[in-house]
């Protein structure tokens, strides 16, 4: 196979220096397969889109309110083909972000979970896996937040492409990777990472345990996991099934209350289980931007409540866990 365009070759050499020399040929090999042409009809386009990004030596990256932000000095002419790039890997669903002045904001307000989780969470000198991580907006904040590393599972290409983007004006050696992998990927016993977050991942899991479990194993004893998902307000051990559609989106398959979710933890093997938050989703935080111009969370909701999906279902509400894989 060639060489992978994408620049994990420090995560590689790094998980190989930790013990970790086969998950890191899984990764490789893997890692190759999902970047061959015939996996994307666009793939060809985004990565000659890739190499032909403007350079700039003096880029920085830094946090500017809501903003991962990316500053440095760009000639009118390069931001001028920057800007058609970015506006060329149209959809931009996680943010926002900035590129030398240029504002991408995003379907989601990111920026709202993260203010609502990270007073929760230590980042400092931790190794973090981030499942289901789009275009590694959180993974930004997560490394600017002093965290040592910073791996990204997500198997929809654009998004690795978009975090690849903002990646060229980092330092190669930046320890922050977006991989086209998903947490099936992951091996059975990988007994690694200190804090790993899962959002918006698990109702989209035919098997939520099976989910918690590879969860489970990819953290070192008393690592911490941060898992968001919708969740069914109320008491009990109740589950929403819904029948097709849940907010027009096919793939939903369990709704519980916070009760049930932490039975599914424990059933998993994990302990000290907390809710950190439940907040209702606004179309404050997600709607249609320039930036995101399809159906958005305003088109989800029944028009005459909006306390309803469009099917009938209670509309979306999003509880953010924090439990821990017991320690030796």
């Amino acid at each position: 196979m060639p060489p992978v365009p994408f620049n994990c070759s420090s995560l590689l050499h790094s998980l190989r220096q930790d013990g970790l020399a086969e998950w890191a040929e899984t990764v490789d090999r893997k890692t190759r397969a999902a970047l061959q042409p015939q996996q994307n009809g666009h793939l060809d386009s985004w990565l000659q889109l890739l190499q032909q990004v403007p350079e700039c030596p003096d880029a920085g990256l830094r946090v500017e309110g809501d903003h991962v932000a990316v500053d440095g000095t760009l000639s009118e002419h390069d931001q001028a083909i920057l800007n058609q790039q970015l506006k060329a890997l149209h959809p931009w669903r996680k943010g926002p972000f900035r590129f030398f002045g240029t504002t991408v904001d995003t379907e989601w307000r990111s920026s709202l979970k993260w203010d609502r989780l990270a007073q929760h969470v230590r980042f400092d000198g931790r190794r973090i896996l981030d499942v289901g991580c789009g275009n590694g907006y959180y993974g930004w904040r997560m490394l600017l937040s002093g965290a040592a590393m910073v791996v990204g599972l997500d198997p929809f290409l654009l998004y690795a492409v978009q975090f690849e983007l903002l990646r060229k004006f980092c330092r190669p050696e930046t320890p922050h990777w977006v991989l086209p992998l998903q947490d099936n990927d992951l091996p059975d016993r990988l007994d690694y990472f200190d804090l790993t977050f899962s959002m918006g991942v698990l109702y989209h899991r035919s098997g939520p345990i099976d989910h918690l479990l590879r969860l489970r194993n990819s953290l070192r004893p008393g690592g911490e996991l941060i898992l968001e998902t919708l969740i069914l307000e109320g008491d009990g051990d109740h589950v929403l099934v819904p029948e097709d559609r849940y907010a027009r989106m096919r793939n939903v398959w369990f709704i519980p209350t916070t009760t049930m979710l932490a039975k599914w933890l424990r059933r998993a093997g994990f302990r000290n289980i907390d809710v950190l938050d439940i907040s209702a989703t606004t179309i404050d935080e997600q709607r249609k931007t320039e930036w995101m111009t399809f159906d958005s969370l305003s088109d989800f909701l029944d028009p005459q409540d909006s306390r309803l999906t469009i099917e009938g279902y209670p509309a979306p509400v999003r509880a953010i866990m924090r439990a821990t894989r017991p320690g030796l």
